[in-house]
């Protein structure tokens, strides 16, 4: 009898499934309702499913200890238009979730608009449109290579010194730059 092989095409996929390790499934679960539009399918003591459908994504949350963020760089969603962009960013914005605009960057090698919110373990989450992809390599460094805004070697060396304005207590304005060093870094935006 001759076995019967299936190619990596023949295979419909549901879903992508992701698993985040959270401090407290409760304050994530805040935040995961509000950035999704949509309640859990499933809670459990240390644990929530969300079964999202645009995108389709099988999303969990489980409750664990640790320190400090693993190799995780970001999450994102990627939309077909800058409108579709602010549009959800509205929609974060109107559930409360503070936002973050970087319209018209070079990232990963592709000019695009997103816009940025933060979970309650740091996890950054961008909606994003390519506009222009495949862009050159250049000289500066990380000007096109970086694909989040901030990085996790960035934020575990950069000390946070108190500045005379007072600004690390709050993220600047949804599409202002930081006023300072400390701010980026206590923020972890790139200035």
């Amino acid at each position: 009898m001759e076995k019967e092989t299936l190619t990596v095409n023949e295979v419909q996929a549901l879903k992508a499934h992701l698993a985040l390790n959270v401090h407290s499934v409760e304050k994530s679960l805040e935040f995961y309702r509000r950035m999704l539009g949509l309640e859990p399918s499933k809670v459990r003591a240390g644990y929530a499913k969300f079964d999202v459908e645009n995108p389709p994504l099988n999303l969990t949350l489980n409750e664990a200890p640790f320190d400090e963020r693993g190799a995780l760089s970001h999450l994102g969603i990627q939309v077909s238009s800058t409108t579709d962009v602010l549009a959800v960013r509205q929609r974060w914005s109107e559930a409360g979730l503070i936002t973050r605009d970087e319209m018209q960057t070079d990232c990963c090698y592709a000019t695009q608009d997103k816009a940025w919110v933060r979970d309650p373990d740091g996890n950054e989450w961008e909606v994003f449109v390519v506009l222009e992809d495949n862009l050159p390599e250049v000289d500066n460094a990380g000007a096109s290579a970086c694909c989040a805004p901030n990085t996790v070697a960035q934020a575990s060396t950069v000390q946070i010194s108190s500045p005379a304005c007072g600004c690390e207590s709050a993220q600047p304005p949804v599409g202002q730059a930081p006023c300072c060093d400390s701010q980026a870094a206590k923020f972890n935006i790139t200035r």
